[in-house]
């Protein structure tokens, strides 16, 4: 490599001292006769003010806040939170890749019995304790019937099941106490 060249480095050039700046003027305010008669810059009637800007971060907050509520209230807060279901337990699974929840069918009571009206279809719930699951389970081997307290959302997640319907409680149920007298099978 050769660094003899003909062309000026610039490193090597001599040391060229800045010129001074200017001092900043003060900025005038309205009450300065001066201010009046100052030029005012291209675009400065373009920018907002500092009010508005206040407002509009203001409105920003209010609208994030009221989006946070609603989505709590969509996702989080049941829609019926203390309801009741009797009937046979179907089916329960263990579901889920990583969120492990219980999904199950129930044959409704109601459904069973009503020979007026047509099948309407099986009680399908979510269960998030392994406890009522196991529950569940007992019931559906022994053929007892069961008494469910679920909750219901409006959206379901993840580790909340993939039903809307959550069962938080099981109990057996009494199948005297519950049918008609003309379906009861434990009769007097």
């Amino acid at each position: 490599m050769n660094f003899d060249d003909d062309k000026e480095d610039f490193f090597d050039s001599p040391a060229v001292p800045e010129a001074p700046k200017a001092p900043k003027q003060p900025a005038l305010k309205p009450e300065d006769p001066d201010y009046w008669d100052q030029s005012e810059p291209e675009f400065e009637h373009l920018r907002p003010s500092k009010r508005w800007m206040i407002w509009g971060w203001c409105a920003m907050i209010a609208i994030c806040i009221a989006i946070g509520i609603g989505v709590y209230m969509h996702f989080f807060t049941p829609e019926v939170s203390e309801a009741v279901q009797y009937g046979y337990v179907d089916d329960i699974q263990s579901r889920g890749k990583y969120f492990k929840t219980y999904e199950g069918v129930m044959i409704p009571y109601k459904e069973i019995m009503d020979t007026t009206r047509s099948y309407n279809g099986d009680f399908v719930f979510s269960v998030e304790d392994g406890a009522v699951a196991a529950a569940l389970l007992r019931l559906q081997y022994a053929n007892l019937p069961a008494r469910v307290s679920y909750k219901k959302y409006s959206a379901t997640l993840p580790w909340r099941g993939e039903s809307k319907i959550v069962v938080v409680k099981v109990d057996t149920a009494d199948a005297s106490k519950i049918l008609p007298p003309e379906f009861n099978p434990i009769r007097n």
